[in-house]
């Protein structure tokens, strides 16, 4: 064989091992991609897991929902012997809707398992901020109180927080509170009359006589004095000074806002309402532990009995006394030095 044939041979050969070594490394990378896929798989299946465990899946049957004097409601079975889970939201809060998305599931199951009592107080922190945060705020809130009376108020709950409209847009119109009423089974047609009569004194509220409020009080209180004030405070100064608020006389819209002064009044210290979401286990607030399912069966675990602090509907015609469940007292009598109904969320 002569020189050049040799030549040929070993670069025939040298180009070989190259190609059987290329071939040797992708069978390697697509090994090691490989493993790392099915690793990858493994983990977010576990995630899953864990998240739907944490969160709670599927529906439970819940047990009956008591709708109180002032609005609120009890979602509890007849002589639960449970702590009291306390929640204050407002439904155009998006951190309202991150608590509900964590543990909402998960507070239901407790209580249809009888491990927990849980008071929903519906608020608007909202209310005088302005459009169109103040007219969602109430328009939700209000018929949040609406479907109570069909019995359907923790239904209407969470497709309140599923339909949240985005900070700063306009939402929950009539039409699809309405709508969402008939998607849980509200037939009534009391339901759709009351959502039409409050979304109009809402939209009032938040259009027309928060801002010529907030101007006098403004003008005469000034903006410090004004940012302490529960809303209530305010409205009751308004009517003092020419500013009438006799279109939400007997309306839902009026719960709401008195429902929201009232957690003013009802805590205080280290226990100070200063926005929502503010959850109260016992009368005691919860801090970041509210925002895990885990966390938060945990502490209902550990903490005793209550009761919780308001009347139920039913028993305005028995006479009852207003002690223990029946109760309209709060948690902390002491008058409050917490922010107002302004707080941000």
């Amino acid at each position: 064989m002569g020189k050049a044939a040799r030549r040929e041979a070993r670069e025939r050969l040298k180009q070989q091992r190259l190609k059987e070594q290329q071939k040797a490394k992708r069978n390697r990378v697509l090994l090691v991609v490989g493993a790392a896929v099915v690793v990858v798989a493994l983990v977010v299946a576990v995630g899953y897991f864990v998240v739907m465990r944490d969160r709670g899946g599927g529906d439970v049957e819940l047990p009956p929902q008591a709708l109180q004097t002032d609005g609120s409601v009890v979602l509890a079975d007849s002589g639960a012997d449970a702590p009291v889970l306390e929640i204050y939201a407002d439904y155009q809060c998006p951190a309202c809707k991150q608590f509900e998305t964590a543990t909402g599931s998960a507070i239901q199951e407790m209580a249809a398992a009888g491990e927990v009592i849980v008071h929903y107080r519906p608020v608007s922190i909202f209310a005088l901020r302005g459009e169109p945060l103040g007219s969602n705020s109430l328009r939700g809130g209000a018929a949040a109180r609406a479907a109570a009376d069909a019995g359907k108020f923790v239904e209407y709950n969470d497709v309140l927080f599923e339909n949240q409209p985005a900070e700063g847009s306009a939402g929950f119109s009539p039409d699809e509170l309405k709508q969402w009423g008939e998607d849980i089974g509200i037939d009534d047609p009391a339901f759709a009359e009351r959502v039409d009569a409050e979304s109009e004194v809402a939209d009032r509220f938040a259009q027309d006589y928060a801002p010529e409020l907030l101007e006098k009080a403004q003008g005469e209180l000034g903006a410090d004095s004004i940012s302490t004030m529960p809303v209530t405070d305010l409205i009751a100064w308004g009517d003092e000074n020419g500013v009438d608020s006799s279109f939400l006389d007997d309306t839902y819209v009026l719960e709401i806002l008195e429902a929201t002064g009232a957690v003013n009044e009802r805590y205080d210290g280290e226990n100070a309402f200063a926005g929502t979401p503010s959850v109260y286990l016992n009368g005691a607030k919860m801090g970041n532990e509210m925002y895990s399912a885990s966390s938060l069966r945990s502490a209902v675990a550990e903490a005793e009995p209550g009761e919780p602090q308001s009347t139920p509907a039913e028993d305005t015609d028995t006479g009852a006394d207003g002690e223990g469940a029946g109760g309209d007292a709060g948690a902390s009598p002491s008058p409050s030095t917490s922010p107002s109904a302004d707080a941000k969320e």
